[in-house]
């Protein structure tokens, strides 16, 4: 069998045409989903990029690896003590890539994401690693060289899995200019108005609509795909356009490489996956081009699968983690699941045996570490936020938003509707208990984030950011922040 997964960093499903975007990012994405299935409720189950790929690749929460942050002790997976084996070809704890590797398929990425993160355990069980060199801001054009070679030598023999890592769409926008802008005539989502930009510049936080570059303005001078503040509907229109030109971007590169298969005369029999490592907030919570919370926006994830035993067309709307990838491909290739892994097959959702609400969970428990320390429940239509630690943002400890009538998360109802708070913490309860009961550490790594100091992305800033809160007059948003942190002070 053989297996490409085309892995797009801070792509959001709703800015697709395949989940029903309006402008034309996605053409082939979206052939490719014409042709599989597309998951529409598939969640990261602890974002950002660390915690994502370390719970998608080792197929176990973050309150189990103690991934959770960008830096400090949460950064790096916790030892398995006495159930640590010889090599990392057996034991309880293997990756998904040794999974695959001991059923017998070659493992390939094309990533600098190791070196960006100082990650060396993702890279446990790929048998070659080649690093595009750009720690991040690497373009299209740079990685799928790399991709086209590798698939030149490789994409007739049998029994392969090749990850491929995109990062356009992540900030800054960084398009080459003489691309152009393909959505200069086409207008943004209409859901942000200037009144709630108005608001936002008002409040605080970073990423937020005046210090869009974490705590300040961006220099438009070397990023000139941004604009320097979000002050207007122009302003947002130039930032959506730069994300959608950045997907656009990887786009045509994905069908480069969709090409090649095709000339190659394989891609038929390939199974192509097409995900992200988390999603992107652009203003909902006040949050522009960043992936700082544990919400709908930044751990809900595209997924989309198309190849040989994939229903076609198909559209599956069960709760999913990512991580419940691993043991779905684990099981596709006829592999043995990793004993203490956290996800659950949905493969015959995939396959047309059952259906969708079969193979779903009955409510998803997400995690944010690194820009804050939050938790959050996804069930029905309700997403239940609690926050522990907030990051530096303007965030009540708790928030519900009904993501049938306000998808973007506008109206925080936990004030009016305590009946669906009690059931989301409920939810959170019953998760924990039944994680940390099974866990092979007793600490939990949430609480270690907060004791180190935060959020590896706001430690130690809180009054360096409150003075620029004051210079630009925002004085009561400085000491409402202050307020907020006095339970931190030692």
């Amino acid at each position: 069998m053989r297996i490409l997964y085309i892995d797009v960093d801070c792509m959001r499903p709703d800015h697709l045409g395949c989940y029903g975007y309006h402008r034309d990012t996605s053409p082939n994405i979206d052939a490719v989903a014409a042709r599989g299935t597309r998951c529409e409720n598939f969640y990261a189950s602890d974002a950002p990029c660390l915690p994502s790929r370390t719970a998608l690749f080792s197929g176990r929460l973050g309150i189990h690896t103690g991934v959770i942050n960008h830096g400090g002790l949460q950064a790096d997976m916790r030892p398995q003590g006495e159930r640590r084996g010889f090599s990392n070809m057996s034991g309880p704890c293997i990756s998904w890539m040794t999974a695959l590797r001991k059923a017998g398929l070659y493992t390939a990425t094309v990533s600098p994401f190791p070196t960006r993160h100082a990650a060396w355990f993702f890279l446990d069980g790929f048998r070659e690693w080649m690093d595009t060199g750009g720690g991040g801001l690497d373009r299209a054009d740079e990685v799928t060289p790399t991709a086209l070679k590798w698939l030149k030598d490789h994409a007739r023999e049998d029994n392969w899995f090749l990850h491929v890592n995109y990062w356009d769409p992540h900030t800054p926008y960084r398009t080459p200019l003489e691309y152009g802008n393909p959505f200069a005539d086409d207008a943004p989502p209409g859901w942000l108005t200037q009144e709630t930009i108005d608001a936002q510049r008002q409040s605080y936080g970073p990423h937020s609509a005046r210090d869009l570059y974490e705590y300040g303005p961006f220099d438009t001078a070397k990023w000139p795909r941004v604009p320097a503040e979000i002050a207007t509907l122009a302003d947002w229109k130039k930032w959506i356009d730069g994300y959608d030109t950045g997907i656009r971007y990887a786009d045509d590169d994905i069908g480069r490489v969709l090409n090649l298969l095709a000339d190659e005369g394989v891609l038929d029999e390939t199974v192509i996956i097409i995900s992200a490592d988390h999603g992107e907030n652009q203003g909902e919570l006040n949050v522009y081009g960043d992936h700082q919370t544990a919400d709908h926006w930044t751990c809900r994830v595209p997924l989309i699968v198309a190849g040989p035993e994939i229903q076609q067309g198909h559209v599956d709307s069960g709760l999913h983690y990512q991580l419940d990838l691993a043991p779905t491909v684990t099981n596709l290739v006829g592999g043995v699941c990793g004993e203490m892994w956290d996800g659950e097959s949905f493969l015959p959702a995939l396959t047309g045996e059952v259906t969708s609400s079969e193979t779903s969970r009955q409510y998803l428990v997400v995690s944010q570490g690194a820009w804050a320390c939050q938790r959050s429940v996804r069930w029905d239509r309700w997403m239940l936020i609690r926050t522990y630690h907030d990051g530096l943002k303007d965030f009540p400890e708790s928030m519900l938003f009904d993501l049938r009538d306000d998808p973007h998360e506008e109206r925080d109802l936990a004030s009016q509707k305590p009946e669906i708070v009690e059931q989301g913490l409920s939810y959170l309860n019953s998760w924990y208990e039944a994680m940390m009961a099974v866990s092979p550490d007793s600490e939990d790594p949430m609480w270690e984030v907060i004791q180190e100091g935060g959020p590896f992305h706001t430690r130690g800033r809180l009054e360096r950011y409150a003075g620029i809160l004051e210079d630009t007059g925002r004085l009561e948003a400085a000491e409402r922040m202050r307020g907020r942190h006095a339970k931190f002070a030692k």
